[in-house]
């Protein structure tokens, strides 16, 4: 049997250890052994009952580069439907590292680990400062990972000037798409107050479902803005519906919409919360919205992180690099806030969350020689 590369070595180490979100299962412990071996100054910060570490090597003079991540992955679903144990790690006979994790996001933590190593050891007076802020609550709630975190760095002034998140951001071939932006997260719990009554008798009842249909329809067809050069246009989509008692001859007394909206940087959330008060408004509802803000969205323009990284993809892998700000929210969003350049680059997204996630195992090492190349041309 041919020998695993280090970087799959770590990966499938990572990958055996089931830390479905927000358990870390040893994975950060692992990590952080590996990094203190490097010299690195690890600080463990275990937040409520979340595991998160932050560690940097280097001298506070000069620019600070960060990898970010998450050791926790989403629930298997039905364990019967994989073609391998989810947590076996084995890379089959297409040569794909099946698990787990190998896409989103233990093999982009190995691949980290693995070109940090190397560039340590080649280079260990490296100019600035490495950094690694990790989480175990990515998938889940995401109050006390990342964000937890970030808080606690910006009040003791922490610098980050570039962070490299390993979000599975490429789409066909590795590092054939990195995402330098995410659009804003708006959520909101719609509850449309109506008249409970008999069917028979309409008059004596307001029909709430009947009530805010024409207003949800008008939202749905707005129009809310352009977009930019960065970004699609703000989108809105309802996710779920309810009324009713569940009997045939009962108008409902209330109905419950969940919505959301994906918004660019062309909108703002206090301009989307008063044009969706206005809507209802004019169509005379009783209604309540609660609000739920999951992030901002924001833009890496093209500069010093975004140029090592394509120039890093251009000679590892000869493609050109496509910047987007496609897809959901990451924690790239709570980094941000700190005015870091923030890019996600990460394998083939084909699988994530899925039974049956893969990854091409090749890709790691080849994901490993870009972040090294990076690093490279960032703090060499």
């Amino acid at each position: 049997m041919t020998a695993l590369s280090p970087t799959l070595e770590l990966a499938c180490d990572l990958i055996r250890r089931p830390s479905v979100t927000p358990l870390d299962e040893g994975c950060q412990e692992l990590m952080m052994r590996r990094l203190a071996a490097l010299g690195f100054a690890v600080e463990p910060m275990r937040i409520e009952d979340v595991d998160n570490f932050w560690a940097s090597h280097g001298n506070e003079e000069g620019p600070v580069l960060c990898f970010a991540g998450h050791t926790d992955v989403v629930p298997t679903g039905p364990v019967q439907a994989w073609q391998h144990g989810p947590f076996d790690a084995l890379i089959d006979e297409q040569g794909m590292l099946c698990g787990r994790g190998a896409a989103d996001m233990k093999g982009s933590l190995a691949s980290m680990i693995i070109a940090v190593e190397r560039f340590v050891a080649e280079y260990p007076n490296h100019k600035g400062r490495i950094a690694f802020l990790i989480t175990s609550d990515e998938e889940g709630p995401a109050h006390h990972g990342t964000k937890a975190v970030v808080e606690r760095l910006a009040a003791r002034n922490e610098r980050l000037d570039w962070c490299i998140v390993g979000e599975p951001s490429s789409t066909t071939l590795v590092g054939d798409v990195v995402k330098n932006g995410r659009r804003g997260s708006l959520g909101a719990t719609l509850t449309v107050r109506g008249v409970q009554g008999h069917v028979a008798y309409p008059h004596l009842a307001k029909n709430p479902i009947h009530l805010a249909a024409p207003a949800l329809a008008e939202l749905a067809a707005e129009h809310w803005d352009d977009g930019n050069a960065f970004f699609p246009p703000t989108s809105f989509q309802v996710s779920n519906l309810n009324s009713g008692t569940g009997a045939t001859n009962v108008i409902p007394g209330e109905l419950t919409a969940i919505f959301n909206f994906r918004f660019s940087t062309e909108s703002t959330v206090e301009g989307l919360q008063q044009r969706v008060n206005a809507i209802f408004d004019k169509h005379g509802l009783d209604y309540h919205i609660d609000w739920a803000l999951s992030g901002l969205p924001f833009l890496t323009e093209p500069g010093a992180l975004l140029d090592a990284v394509s120039a890093s993809i251009r000679s590892v892998t000869g493609r050109e690099t496509t910047p987007s700000t496609s897809g959901g929210t990451s924690d790239g969003r709570f980094i941000a806030t700190l005015g870091t350049q923030v890019v996600e680059l990460g394998p083939v997204n084909a699988t994530i969350h899925q039974v049956n996630e893969r990854v091409l195992a090749s890709d790691l090492d080849v994901l490993t020689e870009i972040y090294y190349q990076t690093l490279v041309k960032l703090l060499a």
